[in-house]
């Protein structure tokens, strides 16, 4: 379900990247995107807010803000008309053009009413370009395979403890939580197949494969956050420590 808020801190992530393009005409910093698939139950969203929550305190000063979107976000962005031409004026126009051909190439030979999908696949490069975002699910590992600054990371756990947090978050009982855990499973693996002919458990996807199980959704966060800063040390600070002392659930 969407939160009101969500959609506006998406409007202050692009509305930021544009001011700043407007006033600053210097080669920008490599700034990184993080894409998160999973296995259902694995908290992936939870796991973002604590993500973003880290690198935020160890972003360099005046460092635009980070932001997460999952699919709920990405379907309002095209609903909002003026969006999509907003992060369409923030690329240059080949790289526009570059986007164009590198999705008519990976989605060739899909039928014309599968538009949606090509447009959710050019909204989200176009925001795996701007960086400093979390991008969960919607096949954006494969989408941005040749960015140079994504980092791709899938979330797993045993079936019976992704199907325990299921039904915790959803106040399900146990029986119908394990139906809609391996019914959502099925769905994102048979999308991945259609739309990309990718296996989504392929682990060569991915940079990261976390086992989430007896991990706290920090501690899960913590070890993504290493391997970003890790990746991409020139936007981080070095003297400020890592591990976040944030709230551990």
């Amino acid at each position: 379900m969407l939160v009101v808020g969500e959609l506006e801190k998406c409007r202050l992530y692009i509305e930021s990247h544009k001011k700043e393009k407007e006033i600053n005409y210097r080669k920008l910093p490599v700034r990184p995107c993080i894409t998160i698939s999973r296995e259902t139950g694995t908290n992936a969203k939870l796991v973002s807010e604590k993500l973003i929550k880290i690198l935020q305190e160890r972003s360099k000063e005046n460092e635009p803000g980070w932001t997460i979107f999952d699919k709920n976000l990405i379907e309002k962005v095209l609903e909002d008309h003026n969006l999509p031409g907003t992060l369409r004026r923030l690329l240059h126009e080949d790289k526009v053009s570059f986007f164009s051909s590198m999705l008519n190439e990976m989605l060739s030979g899909l039928p014309g009413h599968w538009t949606l999908i090509h447009k959710t696949g050019e909204t989200i490069l176009q925001i795996a370009s701007l960086g400093n975002v979390i991008i969960i699910g919607r096949g954006a590992n494969i989408i941005t395979q040749n960015l140079s600054n994504a980092l791709h990371v899938r979330l797993i756990a045993p079936l019976n403890e992704r199907v325990k947090n299921f039904a915790e978050v959803h106040m399900l009982d146990y029986k119908k939580a394990k139906a809609l855990v391996e019914e959502h499973d099925i769905n994102r693996m048979k999308y991945i197949h259609s739309v990309f002919n990718k296996k989504i458990d392929d682990p060569s996807l991915y940079h990261l494969i976390v086992n989430t199980r007896g991990l706290t959704c920090l501690q899960t966060a913590n070890i993504i956050g290493s391997a970003v800063v890790g990746k991409f040390p020139d936007i981080f600070e070095k003297e400020k420590r890592f591990f976040s002392q944030l709230a551990d659930y």
